[in-house]
């Protein structure tokens, strides 16, 4: 099966204005993920997707394959179906975030092997044990459940599940409980219609676009992954990376 990685950038960020081009030990943001999707066993062709010339001029200029997208789009995942139509012999396509610089190839080549190994699947995504409570109760790490054969049941910035009867602090000591890990895998023409449908209620709710799909009855597998990487959300992330850059 044929596999298109596309890797969406924009510039302009109200957290963080201008971070695909930001500079980490030598090599643009943009250029260490793509680097690091480029050096997948499975993939075969991978892209940025940007609005932004710029961006657009940047990946030309270290050789990587970009494409031009509309400014009019609301999320990654409709800016990798844009470029997805553009291949028209890709089977499944792969959205790795724009701004995981250290995400490991074996870690997308997973995910790819996992989608092909469950071909009825729709999309497939990832989660890692949450050990640390604080992560737990954040509502800007997104969780998720899933049933026994590895289906997304739930995904949200709450904890899930509620331990009824015991204090927040023991939760994870009793429980196995999930963070999701945001890279998605899509048969391609799933991945286009997921990109016509309207936002749902839940995913109004909680601000997660996979909640629209899960709504909309389509089946996520989860598979749970030991990588850790490091997502740039704002400029004070960036003193997060230096074990990654020494490692």
């Amino acid at each position: 099966m044929k596999t298109l990685i596309v890797i969406p950038a924009r510039y302009e960020s109200s957290r963080f204005e201008g971070k695909p081009l930001v500079e980490i030990a030598g090599k643009s943001m943009i250029q260490r993920v793509y680097e690091q999707a480029k050096a997948c066993n499975l993939a075969s062709d991978v892209v940025v997707a940007t609005d932004d010339k710029r961006i657009f001029d940047h990946v030309k200029s270290f050789g990587g394959g970009v494409k031009m997208t509309s400014k009019e789009h609301q999320s990654g995942t409709d800016r990798c179906a844009e470029v997805a139509v553009e291949f028209p012999d890709c089977d499944l396509v792969i959205n790795v975030q724009g701004d995981e610089p250290f995400i490991q190839p074996e870690q997308i080549d997973e995910l790819i092997q996992f989608l092909i190994d469950n071909a009825d699947l729709d999309i497939a995504t990832q989660k890692k044990k949450i050990s640390d409570s604080d992560d737990l109760f954040s509502p800007n790490v997104v969780k998720v459940t899933s049933t026994t054969d590895h289906r997304a049941l739930y995904f949200s910035r709450a904890p899930i599940p509620y331990f009824r009867g015991l204090l927040g602090d023991d939760w994870c000591k009793k429980c196995d409980y999930f963070k999701h890990i945001g890279i998605y895998g899509f048969k391609k023409e799933v991945l286009i219609q997921v990109h016509h449908l309207p936002v749902s209620n839940l995913e109004k709710t909680e601000s997660l676009e996979q909640l629209r799909w899960l709504e909309n009855g389509y089946t996520i597998g989860v598979m749970e992954t030991n990588f850790t990487s490091i997502g740039i959300d704002t400029p004070g992330d960036l003193k997060k990376i230096q074990p990654f850059l020494t490692s």
